[in-house]
């Protein structure tokens, strides 16, 4: 079913489509509006579809604002693709409401009031869903690699900007300062102060915070463990050895624990002294090495171990051990 939307003064027409009782929009169908001051720009989509705007404040070249504010009459996909012309950290404070994106790639990325969630990409291709008759209202802060590299150095922007496909980097519930500066900022911008000091105070407060969670010092020895991060330390390593035949990924880890990367990665070297990659290769193959003991075949051990194929398993395992699985097949029997 299409339909089409009352024409805007510049004849742009917005069609929507209703595909399993949601209705699906191009991001780039929203209508643009300048503000009164000219200095921040607003996208609207279609009234037909409720009130869901977003509006955006350039504070600097590489720092913005986004504010946005959608409840939908019906149950709403918004398309988006390439929608940042650079490479992005983007941290989301959700203030009211629930949502989610979903990549072409298959990720996923939720946002939830009261939590922050931080993301670094350039490129994505995806949907932004939100269920009808529901407010969702969220913040959020863009910054460019030049900014970041101007606070953090430039090796750890790169590493936190990583290559530009999109990555998860925190899901967290937002700290009591967090959430003070957020509501100040809503504040500034309902009451359509854009320019202030007080703004580029509250939003830099904002991006300190994460950033000393997101890219904390480039020596480990400077990171503080608690007892709460030790645990969860603790669970990475229980979940690679309750699911060594997943695909067990960096960002799967890091929020079913809630460690950021650069916390969890130095925190398996302080803990284990090891790397994520190389603890669950051990213990992959060290599962592996007991199965084909105990008789089991090189690609039955493969596949509990986690490797879709035997070839790479055979080929990691040598690497491993410096024997290839044949010579371990059965020698307990």
């Amino acid at each position: 079913m299409r339909f089409g939307v009352k024409s805007c003064e510049d004849a742009k027409v917005a069609i929507v489509q209703k595909v399993s009782q949601s209705y699906r929009v191009a991001s780039q169908q929203a209508q643009q509006v300048a503000g009164n001051a000219g200095n921040w720009l607003r996208q609207q989509l279609p009234d037909d579809l409720g009130k869901c705007y977003s509006e955006r404040l350039a504070l600097d070249d590489d720092l913005a604002i986004v504010r946005s504010r959608y409840c939908p009459t019906h149950n709403l996909i918004e398309e988006t693709a390439n929608p940042h012309d650079r490479q992005m950290l983007v941290i989301t404070f959700g203030m009211q409401g629930d949502s989610g994106y979903k990549g072409a790639d298959g990720s996923a990325v939720p946002f939830r009031a009261g939590y922050t969630t931080a993301t670094s990409f350039q490129v994505s291709q995806g949907d932004r869903c939100y269920e009808a008759g529901k407010t969702v209202s969220q913040l959020r802060l863009l910054i460019g690699e030049s900014l970041l590299s101007k606070y953090i150095g430039a090796e750890r922007a790169r590493q936190l900007l990583g290559n530009g496909s999109l990555r998860q980097l925190a899901f967290q519930k937002t700290s009591a300062a967090a959430s003070s500066h957020a509501n100040a900022l809503t504040h500034y911008l309902n009451q359509g102060v854009t320019s202030t000091l007080d703004m580029h105070i509250h939003t830099l407060s904002l991006l300190s915070e994460q950033l000393n969670t997101l890219a904390p010092a480039d020596n480990p020895q400077d990171l503080k463990f608690s007892a709460a991060d030790i645990e969860k330390l603790d669970r990475v390593r229980d979940i690679m050895i309750e699911q060594m035949d997943q695909p067990l990924t960096l960002p799967y880890l890091c929020a079913a624990v809630g460690l950021n990367e650069f916390k969890l990665k130095a925190g398996m070297h302080y803990r284990f002294n090891s790397s994520p990659h190389r603890m669950l290769q051990e213990i992959r193959m060290r599962k592996a090495y007991t199965l084909l003991e105990s008789g089991c075949q090189v690609a039955q051990a493969a596949y509990q171990v986690g490797y879709k194929f035997p070839n790479n398993f055979s080929a990691a395992f040598t690497r491993f051990f410096g024997k290839t699985p044949k010579s371990v097949f059965g020698r307990r029997r």
